[in-house]
């Protein structure tokens, strides 16, 4: 028996508007000048490894399942915006507190908002495909709760009556392209003349894409990626359904089942987009030196250093 045969692939991991997200919030962390305390309205990314290296940074990060809420728990300092993105109505409410505002909404995020709200203007009903309780829908729902009406799967569609043509169909951005395919197929069949805007960004479409290929030719996939976190989930059904292969979604190397390993010889590893680099890395290097002959490998020790999971940043000169 030999060590284990790891498949890489490539691309993984952290995508350009995640970093952006977590490079925003540690330069506000970093000035002196934006009022205290800092609050973070829901999870930066969803993982709770970035999570907790901006606790220890002094960055607060309250979580719930409606941003509304969570925003009533704050009356002073900063607050920033995730990611994921916040409706018009989180936006004003914030403002109406005197809140200092820091917004680290994706670009691809942003993009499905602008789209939305000005097709209502144009009179468009909107059918969003997403998942419910997942913050990136409840902001985009939240540009025009009576226009966008929420889909999460091919049972609900019975349930729409749009008494219009002027209809658009578009999803969350971290959705997996087989998995919205057969809704937006069954919602053309009932609207014909729908507008379709596919919005899964082209950082999730890549990794799909990767997995979906790559994770063939191994007996195993591991995923790296907090359960909260959707393309995370999307990546693991995607190695299943399309490339065939078993797949486990981990958050770090702790939640790696030893005995999943010993019948196997090769093994793919990918990550989310909101997963830290080092996180991955030492599932990559616990792998890489796995041998099911020698029960001395099989022990798994955290070597991530907590402090550096962070991505690095330099400051621009002129």
């Amino acid at each position: 028996m030999a060590e284990m045969d790891v498949v890489k692939v490539s691309p993984r991991g952290y995508c350009y508007g995640v970093v952006d997200a977590m490079v925003l919030a540690m330069k506000t962390a970093q000035n002196l000048n934006l009022p205290r305390p800092i609050h973070i309205l829901g999870m930066i990314v969803h993982n709770r490894h970035v999570t907790e290296a901006f606790e220890r940074q002094g960055i607060i990060t309250l979580d719930g399942d409606n941003r509304l809420e969570i925003l009533e728990k704050i009356d002073r300092g900063t607050v920033i915006f995730t990611a994921h993105g916040v409706s018009p109505e989180v936006r004003k409410r914030a403002r109406e507190k005197g809140l200092t505002v820091v917004d680290a909404t994706c670009p691809d995020v942003t993009r499905t908002h602008d789209l939305i709200r000005e097709k209502v203007a144009a009179g468009y009903e909107i059918i969003y495909i997403g998942k419910r309780h997942h913050p990136e829908p409840e902001g985009a729902v939240g540009i025009a709760p009576q226009h966008v009406h929420l889909i999460e799967n091919e049972s609900e569609i019975a349930q729409l009556n749009l008494q219009t043509d002027r209809i658009v169909i578009t999803n969350q951005t971290t959705m997996s392209q087989w998995d919205i395919r057969h809704i937006m197929n069954k919602l053309i069949e009932k609207y014909p003349t729908a507008e379709i805007h596919n919005e899964i960004c082209l950082a999730t479409q890549v990794r799909q894409e990767a997995v979906a290929e790559q994770a063939k030719e191994a007996d195993l996939c591991i995923v790296v990626g907090d359960p909260r976190s959707n393309n995370s989930n999307r990546l693991a059904q995607v190695a299943e359904e399309i490339a065939g292969v078993k797949a486990y979604r981990v958050a770090d190397v702790s939640e790696i089942n030893p005995e999943w390993l010993k019948p196997v010889r090769k093994v793919a590893v990918t990550s989310g987009a909101s997963t830290p680099t080092p996180i991955t890395k030492e599932v990559i290097d616990y792998l890489e030196q796995f041998d099911a002959a020698k029960p001395a490998t099989w022990t798994i020790r955290r070597t991530v250093d907590k402090d550096r999971l962070l991505p690095r940043w330099k400051e621009k000169t002129e």
